[in-house]
């Protein structure tokens, strides 16, 4: 299975249960792997048609992140799990989802989850 992946995407957004988070925008850093994508098609053409879009796809986590303003990060994560199954079609997704800070003695603290079906 060809992987396709987006590294240390850092996001700042309103995300917490706390009075404090709801009034402050904190980062979130995500690993994204995005997977039963077939690349061949798109080496052997060399275009971009045969292609995903990391680009657009990292555009459109962004503003939804950006514009969110989630309780949980259990409620964010599986909604970008969704957008990206659902809007760009993928099979199957691995995000890690990182809120650094969120536990003072822990360096980082977050979620991880697959979602779709490995191909």
């Amino acid at each position: 299975m060809d992987i396709i992946f987006l590294g240390g995407l850092e996001i700042d957004t309103v995300i917490g249960i706390y009075d404090w988070e709801r009034k402050v925008k904190q980062r979130i850093v995500l690993d994204i792997e995005m997977g039963g994508i077939d690349i061949r098609k798109a080496a052997e053409t060399d275009n971009i048609v045969y292609a995903l879009d990391y680009k657009a796809v990292s555009d459109r986590i962004v503003s939804f992140v950006e514009q969110s303003d989630f309780f949980l990060v259990e409620s964010l994560i599986d909604k970008i799990a969704d957008i990206l199954l659902r809007e760009f079609a993928i099979p199957w997704v691995k995000i890690k989802l990182n809120k650094k800070g969120a536990v003072s003695k822990a360096q980082d603290v977050g979620i991880i989850i697959e979602r779709g079906k490995r191909l």
